[in-house]
């Protein structure tokens, strides 16, 4: 199994947001505003590179589940921070707690779970 994958692991990164960024541009709304898919995949990558360094090698992860509120808008040029911390490691999954916030203060959280696969396994069956 995976060494050292445990309960209070967290990483932190953040973005600016950019016009690429936006509800407008993702087509998941009209405004120039930070878009929630665009959020979404924040959170799954600070997940993702909050354990890269502990997935053995041949083995990588997927995210099988996200439950994510998007409560506040935020602007184009403001940062956003994301920091996923694990909640609970559980054989092959892991459960993290994630938390947006930009300058002015929190915009989401979020409840996500990857699974730690195979890699050459997994695409063998696609």
């Amino acid at each position: 199994m995976e060494k050292e994958l445990k309960e209070g692991l967290s990483f932190k990164q953040s973005i600016t947001v950019e016009l690429k960024d936006t509800a407008k541009t993702w087509g998941s709304g009209n405004l120039e505003v930070f878009a929630t898919p665009a959020l979404v995949g924040l959170m799954e990558n600070t997940a993702l590179k909050c354990i890269a360094d502990y997935i053995s090698e041949g083995n990588d992860t997927v995210g099988i589940e996200i439950n994510t509120q998007h409560t506040k808008a935020t602007k184009v040029g403001l940062a956003v921070t994301c920091e996923a911390t694990i909640e609970k490691v559980d054989g092959k999954r892991i459960f993290f707690n994630i938390k947006a916030w930009d300058e002015v203060g929190e915009i989401g959280s979020s409840k996500h779970v990857r699974y730690i696969i195979n890699t050459e396994k997994f695409l063998s069956r696609l």
